[in-house]
Formats: C-alpha cells, sequence, structure tokens
C-alpha cells in the first residue's frame, strides 16, 4: 500500500519521464565503454578495421651459405638493391669466420696433397715435412688474401667485398658478370666503381708470399706467379658462387 501511494504521488507521466532519462544514460555509458574497451580479438586494429603489419625486416647482411654445402660462402648476396652496407667490423668479423672456419682447414690439406702430388716447389721436399710446408704455404696463401680483399682494403677504401648474385640473363652473360667483378665492384654508398681491393689486396699477398717461401723462390716472378694464380683462383671463386644456387637446385631436384 505505501509503494502505491507513492507511485500515486509521483504520477505516471512523471515516470516517464525518469525512464527514459536512464534509458538514456545507460546508453551514453555503454557506447563509452565500448569505445574505450575493444571488443575481444581486435585489440591490435588499427581505426580502419584492419590489423597492423608487423614491421618488415630488412635482409641479413651476408650470408650462412656453402658452396657445396662444406666451404665458406658468407660473402654472397642477393638483391643488392636493398642491402645496408657492411661495417668495419663486419668485415672483419666474416672474414675470420671464413678463414678459420673448420672445413678450410681440410681445403688447404687438399691443396697441399695436390701440391706435393705434383713435386710443386720442390724445395719443400717430400714425406710428412713436405707436406706440412706446402699446407703452411696454401693456408697462408688463403688467409693473407681473405683478410686483404674482403677486410683490409675494404675497410680502408669503403668497398663492399660481398659478392651480388645475378641470378637472371643466359649463362654466358652471367660467366661475364662474375668475372668481372674482378675488376669492378660497389662501394659502401652503393655505387660502381674499380675493385682496387681486389688488385691491390691480391698484389699485397703476393709481395707477403715471398716471406714464407724459400729463398730460391723470392723472385718477382714468384710474386707475379702469386698474384696470377689468386686472381684466377678468385676468378673461378666468383663463378661458382653465381651459379650454385643453379647447381643445389638443380642437385636436390627443386
Amino acid at each position: 500500500m505505501v509503494f502505491r501511494n507513492v507511485l500515486t504521488r509521483i504520477g505516471a507521466s512523471r515516470l516517464k519521464r525518469i525512464g527514459v532519462h536512464v534509458l538514456q544514460g545507460a546508453l551514453v555509458v555503454s557506447a563509452f565503454m565500448g569505445s574505450a574497451t575493444p571488443a575481444a580479438g581486435q585489440s591490435s586494429q588499427g581505426s580502419t578495421g584492419q590489423y597492423d603489419a608487423p614491421p618488415e625486416q630488412p635482409p641479413p647482411a651476408t650470408s650462412d651459405d656453402r658452396l657445396f654445402w662444406t666451404l665458406p660462402n658468407f660473402l654472397t648476396v642477393k638483391n643488392a638493391g636493398v642491402m645496408r652496407p657492411l661495417t668495419a667490423g663486419e668485415k672483419y668479423d666474416v672474414v675470420f669466420r671464413s678463414s678459420f672456419d673448420y672445413v678450410e682447414f681440410g681445403w688447404y690439406a687438399v691443396l697441399a696433397g695436390i701440391s706435393q702430388a705434383q713435386n710443386a716447389s720442390p724445395t719443400d721436399g717430400r714425406g710428412f715435412s713436405g707436406f706440412a710446408k706446402r699446407f703452411g704455404t696454401a693456408f697462408a696463401d688463403g688467409s693473407i688474401d681473405n683478410f686483404m680483399v674482403g677486410a683490409i682494403f675494404p675497410s680502408l677504401l669503403k668497398e663492399d667485398p660481398r659478392y651480388f648474385q645475378l641470378g637472371e640473363g643466359s649463362a654466358w652473360h652471367r660467366v661475364e658478370y662474375s668475372v668481372s667483378r674482378l675488376i669492378v665492384t660497389r662501394s659502401d654508398r652503393g655505387r660502381q666503381k674499380l675493385n682496387v681491393s681486389e688488385l691491390l689486396g691480391t698484389a699485397a699477398t703476393a709481395g707477403l708470399a715471398t716471406a714464407y717461401r724459400p729463398g730460391t723462390d723470392r723472385t718477382m716472378r714468384t710474386v707475379a706467379s702469386v698474384w696470377a694464380t689468386q686472381l684466377a683462383y678468385d676468378g673461378l671463386a666468383l663463378t661458382l658462387k653465381e651459379f650454385w644456387p643453379d647447381i643445389r637446385r638443380k642437385v636436390s631436384h627443386r
């Protein structure tokens, strides 16, 4: 009875107005809460309703690839247009990893064995002693050349020691391109320039080679021979680097 008397005194029209205000307030609160707290599963959406795409990661500056799944091929990359330059520290680091990779010791042992079988540098002698001398010479030639061509001169001259695969065109065109990298390289700014690091680096390697060769081999003829050998070896290596992806796909049937 009391509740009924109260309703009678307030009046039906007034109750109606109160109900309308309460309903409007509830709608405003629900709208505010809906805008402040996104629906479940939509917390990462933008104002357009699209999910924010994760930032695109830049490609690695060097590679973990290996020629024939064994020999380090860390300075061979592709997509030259999107590659950032290497710092001097990175140039030394990747050359160090390549030069002292465990596979390299086996590679130089093979070269020393071939040299011994051909009796190259007869002053080194025969037997294990001769093999050890040839192994040391091969290891020194290769490692010094790696540092001269891949780290020391590129850091001083601001040149990029990486090989950028062409990966398209005729086979002959790709051979020409790869061998031409002995003379043409890229600066740290991405411009084409004379490959001074290769030319001076191999020359410096040849000059230093006389320091650990027998006295009879410390001649300009030896220097020229080592220089030509290093250039030829580097040219062959560049060609293999260009066609290695094709060889790998062929062997793997991919």
